[in-house]
């Protein structure tokens, strides 16, 4: 790493103390370090109708005539800030990797209340699944992930069948999931700052992620910063352990001196080399996505055939 580039981590270290990610600031700074080499961004693609049903899709340059595996990222903001335009960082990481990338834009508070983000994140698997192979995605090889927020609608729409049932679709073409530093066990009715998005709530328990946990559900990869003082690491604790104890398959893994912004920065080019968690990553998509089947594409097929 050179000098400016770790000038520029450390710069980006000491901003993220002052804030969220969602705040811009770090994400934004992160995003000029990015490397532009090697992948494609695609922008503001609509999967629904209104302004935050749009995503950017990340590809790897080259045409290897075989679909790639997929990677749907939802990134945090505490339900109620946040823009896909931040995470290029977590596109590159990926993409530069060999997979196609998703980020989606969802419904925020107060424009919107529980559950619908994770209706929002739905019709974006929806999407994915019907017209990722145009952009050389294989739609039977995708692994849902996400950070803080992100990871709890995303785990809830994996856990709860009834969203991606309510948008037409279902978990099969799911291999795994990924949470970077998710409030899975939280109660929103007992902090004063998310009571009011999850109102509309019924019970409680259909908030949490860990009330639907299955043994039917894909493989899931529970990340956590040891110091995160935002979200507790009990939450992913929580879910691992829950996740095992109906017979699924769940990996804690926790890191000393993270905390909850920096675990998500781990994926940025500038601190890859400071932790585990980018080649953690990695090496459970490996996993889980060669044991998904192959979507051969059809001229493929035909020659083969």
């Amino acid at each position: 790493m050179n000098r400016f580039v770790r000038a520029a981590a450390s710069l980006t270290a000491a901003l993220t103390t002052l804030g969220g990610l969602a705040a811009c600031s770090p994400a934004k700074l992160l995003n000029v370090l990015v490397p532009k080499d090697g992948y494609q961004r695609l922008a503001d693609i609509p999967y629904n109708s209104t302004e935050r049903h749009r995503l950017d899709i990340y590809r790897p340059d080259g045409d290897t005539g075989v679909s790639r595996p997929v990677l749907v990222f939802f990134y945090g903001g505490s339900w109620k800030s946040g823009s896909r335009e931040l995470y290029r960082f977590v596109g590159e990481a990926l993409a530069s990797a060999g997979y196609v990338v998703v980020v989606p834009d969802y419904r925020l508070y107060p424009s919107v209340q529980f559950p619908a983000f994770v209706e929002d994140a739905a019709l974006a698997i929806r999407w994915v699944e019907e017209h990722i192979g145009a952009y050389g995605g294989d739609s039977r090889r995708v692994v849902l992930a996400g950070h803080s927020a992100g990871a709890h609608l995303a785990a809830l729409l994996l856990l709860d069948p009834r969203y991606l049932a309510g948008a037409g679709t279902d978990r099969t073409q799911l291999c795994g999931f990924i949470g970077l530093a998710g409030p899975y066990a939280f109660d929103p009715g007992t902090y004063r700052s998310t009571r009011p998005i999850f109102a509309t709530a019924a019970d409680s328990r259909e908030t949490k992620p860990v009330s639907f946990a299955d043994a039917d559900a894909p493989p899931m990869l529970l990340l956590h910063g040891a110091a995160d003082g935002t979200v507790k690491p009990i939450n992913s604790l929580t879910l691992a352990q829950r996740r095992r104890d109906v017979g699924g398959k769940a990996d804690y893994i926790s890191y000393p001196d993270l905390g909850h912004i920096g675990i998500v920065l781990s994926l940025a080019a500038p601190f890859r080399g400071r932790d585990a968690v980018y080649a953690d990553v990695l090496r459970f998509l490996e996993r889980v996505t060669a044991s998904c089947p192959v979507d051969v594409p059809a001229a493929l097929s035909a020659v083969s055939g």
